[in-house]
């Protein structure tokens, strides 16, 4: 009678990632410096790759994508941690909520499609490259970047069905820093077994197939680069795999780390550092190690410094 009598939760009040204030002032500037960053560093790659008909590739067409999910992942989390960094009652209401778990879920699922659909375009170009032009044409391109897309809205679909499904009464602080699957089914007033078995399930599906998948592409891209003759195509190579692999680990270590785990009654404070990996940081790296480190990248970034206005141009 007494759970009956309970009223749903309206908000939910997030303990933050410190209540020291010293501490949210110096984590307050960290944070504005890498959105910032994030932010101009993935529309500089869109509005490159779209403008610069060089870069009308595969490889970079997929890249794009990447810049605009990374973009949507991070516009979705850091501009509200920033202001809860600056107010003492950290609060989000319920609806709110739900569309940030909504949104950020489907963006980082589509986000690791996207990373081995990427390996795959690299081990054909690699290891394939006379069969690369028939292989990877522009509508295998467009069906693999729908169906990351596609991929990441059925894993949001499916795991925020069983999430939201639950009762959410009394119990309304969230040990974390935004709203995310595995702090939020803390909370539910209900057993939360059958979720929980369904947000491993599909990360399986979303996260150890895709790493699976980029591992061997890149398990027989490094054997490939073994066998080529010229030594600064080796080193050239390793290089851009090595720097691949990084972000792979970081977004797929981190995130496997926070949704695979056994089942805890708290959230941990290493949990929240975690988070930061694939919420906050590979967002910017990845249009550093991906785009900005590359050649034909640099030069279109010369070429489009060095462009006339518009207005002098007709």
């Amino acid at each position: 009678m007494g759970e009956e009598n309970q009223t749903s939760v309206a908000e939910f009040i997030f303990l933050g990632l410190s209540q020291d204030l010293q501490t949210q002032i110096l984590l307050f500037a960290l944070f504005l410096i890498v959105y910032l960053l994030t932010v101009l560093g993935n529309l500089l790659i869109i509005i490159l790759i779209f403008m610069d008909s060089r870069l009308h590739t595969p490889m970079y067409f997929f890249l794009r994508h990447l810049s605009f999910a990374d973009l949507c992942l991070s516009s979705s989390i850091v501009p509200q941690v920033l202001a809860h960094f600056l107010v003492k009652r950290k609060t989000i209401s319920f609806l709110g909520c739900m569309a940030q778990i909504v949104v950020s879920l489907m963006i980082g699922s589509t986000e690791c499609a996207l990373l081995a659909v990427m390996s795959y375009d690299r081990y054909v170009a690699v290891c394939k490259p006379l069969h690369y032009s028939s292989i990877m044409t522009q509508q295998v391109c467009l069906q693999l970047a729908i169906g990351s897309w596609a991929s990441g809205a059925l894993m949001s679909l499916v795991d925020n069905t069983f999430t939201f499904q639950l009762p959410y009464q009394g119990q309304n602080i969230i040990n974390h820093y935004f709203c995310e699957l595995p702090a939020l089914l803390k909370v539910a007033s209900a057993d939360t077994y059958s979720t929980e078995m369904t947000i491993f399930a599909m990360g399986v599906v979303m996260l150890l197939v895709p790493v699976c998948l980029i591992l061997v592409s890149y398990w027989n891209i490094i054997s490939t680069v073994i066998q080529m003759q010229s030594g600064e195509g080796r080193l050239k190579a390793f290089s851009t795999c090595g720097s691949h692999l990084i972000v792979v680990v970081l977004f797929y270590g981190s995130a496997i780390f926070n949704y695979m785990k056994p089942n805890s009654k708290i959230i941990n404070e290493s949990d929240k550092v975690i988070s930061t990996f694939y919420a906050v940081v590979t967002p910017i790296l990845n249009p550093i190690i991906y785009s900005l480190r590359n050649k034909d990248v640099k030069d279109g970034l010369r070429k489009l410094a060095g462009r006339k206005p518009f207005s002098e141009r007709w």
